[in-house]
């Protein structure tokens, strides 16, 4: 099929005119930060957040621009090493170290700043909720002046932001969520809740407990202010819906089941949602109109559109790591409960750079924003469809189960199925019959009351929650969140690593499913996630890999 051309997208001032400048302006408006210290995030000192109207101009450059897909895909059962069993000899390099460094579970080494490296991550999400926290002392303090005007959805919005984007923090930097008493004891992130004033400030990192209590303070008090109207493009930001749809999968992590159908039902209703799901019908032209159909503003699915520095789609080609093999079939290229091959809506979505690589799903693009045309250089861009109508109803169906509500559940799952073109009815039966112990693919082991006592999945639930959590990999790929259903379920994984075949297992309860903190971070005197501790030693030790590494061969591809 014709390989996709980047850094030659066309009308990209166009396409992109409310894209990217929320993604520069936060750089030249908002933060002072120091390369030492992690949380010095200041606001630049020629800005004063004087008036109501300087805060929704703010407000509008606050959210994260890091894509945490590459470290959630790398971690994952998603991507292979495409160096195993590499019979025609040439040498298939990672782009960086970094991404070797992430498929091998393995703290990264160096300074690695990269746009999807965990530095990035960490940094642009305390960033934005520094702006966060900045607006909501900023509404505070124009409040105490007598100011009249109404900033309650300012405020909504910064309270659903910073509760977001340490939500994202805690689940890549800490240990998975178990309940509220295991989960004190693991290390979580720094919940930050006023802006830094002082350079240099020493920072304790509350329990994971505790980040989770905090979130959900910040939902319940930020949820009511929301107020659509006070959005010109609404898709760009946490609106009503896309908070609702945000607390369903907080809830959904903290398995609050009932508050979980709550809140999706505020975005789906509690009738039939399939108007709102998205179009797999449409036949398009070439990719890059999918691409730009995918994460449309227009779509019904799309809640929020998260638009990010990244460099994600030259990673996901003609590199080490691939979507093949294995990978490819626990995900979107083998059968079904209810279809054969592949699921139907991937019919025509679906094309190949080279099959030495993998697959690729035409659902991410790269905006290329020149800085200097005549060098070709300048910034890539990946937009994020990070909350979806499709993504909530499968977070309720998986509630739906839990509540022992099957036939809710099975409704729920079939409303999907139904909108990504398989025919053939989803019921009951068919779950049953399909995820079975013999599909190696689609069921894995639990190790859910090994991480907390009263995270029971019933032999009666078994099945059901194989088919949410095999459809969500499908629906979800490429955007980082099966590594969180890995986390969440303790479900155990090998990857094997290079020419020789090394094979490495990560237990449920190894340290190493929390990304290390940054190093940069680290040196700044926070404490690093424990790398010892594991009652389930892995079967090789990680540090042992140095044999079978490979540097990295010749420079990047220019940006």
């Amino acid at each position: 099929m014709k390989r996709m051309k980047m850094m030659k997208i066309k009308n990209i001032k166009t396409r992109a005119s409310k894209i990217i400048p929320g993604l520069l302006l936060i750089g030249l408006i908002l933060l002072n930060s120091s390369c030492d210290d992690f949380l010095d995030a200041l606001p630049d000192n020629r800005i004063t957040l004087d008036t109501p109207q300087k805060i929704r101009e703010l407000m509008m450059t606050c959210y994260p621009t890091a894509n945490y897909a590459t470290i959630g895909e790398y971690s994952s059962d998603n991507f292979v090493d495409n160096r195993v069993g590499n019979l025609s000899g040439v040498a298939i390099n990672a782009y960086d170290r970094m991404d070797n460094d992430l498929f091998a579970w393995r703290d990264i080494r160096g300074q690695d700043r990269d746009e999807d490296s965990p530095y990035n991550v960490w940094e642009q999400y305390y960033q934005s909720i520094a702006a966060a926290n900045i607006i909501l002392r900023s509404i505070e303090e124009l409040e105490k002046r007598g100011i009249t005007e109404s900033m309650d959805a300012q405020k909504g919005e910064a309270l659903i932001l910073r509760a977001y984007a340490h939500f994202i923090l805690v689940n890549i930097f800490a240990m998975p969520y178990k309940d509220p008493e295991a989960s004190k004891n693991d290390m979580g992130i720094t919940y930050m809740k006023l802006p830094e004033t002082v350079v240099g400030s020493h920072y304790e990192r509350n329990s994971v407990a505790e980040v989770y209590a905090e979130i959900e303070k910040d939902i319940e008090a930020g949820l009511p202010l929301i107020d659509d109207s006070s959005y010109d493009v609404p898709t760009y930001h946490f609106t009503s819906r896309a908070a609702h749809a945000f607390a369903a999968k907080f809830y959904l992590y903290m398995r609050k089941y009932e508050k979980v159908v709550e809140h999706a039902d505020q975005v789906l209703g509690t009738g039939d949602p399939s108007s709102q799901l998205r179009d797999w019908a449409t036949i398009y032209q070439n990719a890059e109109q999918q691409c730009f159909a995918y994460f449309s503003s227009d779509s019904p699915a799309n809640l929020l559109l998260m638009p990010t520095f990244s460099i994600q789609m030259r990673r996901f080609q003609n590199y080490r790591y691939g979507s093949t093999g294995n990978a490819l079939r626990g995900s979107y290229n083998d059968s079904g409960p209810t279809w054969n091959g592949r699921p139907a809506h991937l019919t025509g979505w679906v094309w190949t750079y080279d099959q030495t690589y993998g697959l690729f799903i035409s659902k991410v693009i790269e905006f290329f924003e020149y800085t200097d045309k005549v060098a070709r250089i300048g910034y890539c861009h990946i937009m994020r469809t990070e909350f979806t109508t499709d993504a909530t109803l499968l977070d309720r169906a998986e509630a739906k189960v839990f509540l022992n509500d099957f036939d809710g559940a099975v409704r729920d799952l079939q409303y999907w199925n139904k909108s990504h073109r398989n025919t053939q009815e989803l019921t009951l039966p068919v779950i049953r019959n399909f995820y079975t112990p013999n599909k190696e693919y689609f069921v894995f082991d639990f190790h859910t009351e090994e991480m907390s006592p009263s995270f029971v999945v019933t032999e009666n639930q078994k099945p059901l929650v194989d088919c949410v959590l095999h459809f969500r990999r499908i629906e979800r790929i490429f955007e980082g969140d099966r590594w969180f259903d890995i986390r969440r379920y303790g479900i155990e994984l090998e990857h094997i690593v290079g020419e020789s075949e090394t094979r490495i297992f990560l237990a449920h309860d190894d340290p190493h499913r929390a990304i290390q903190i940054p190093s940069d971070v680290l040196g700044a005197g926070l404490t690093p996630n424990d790398r010892a501790g594991s009652t389930t030693p892995p079967s090789i030790v990680l540090q042992n890999l140095k044999q079978v590494e490979v540097d990295v061969n010749g420079s990047k591809i220019q940006k």
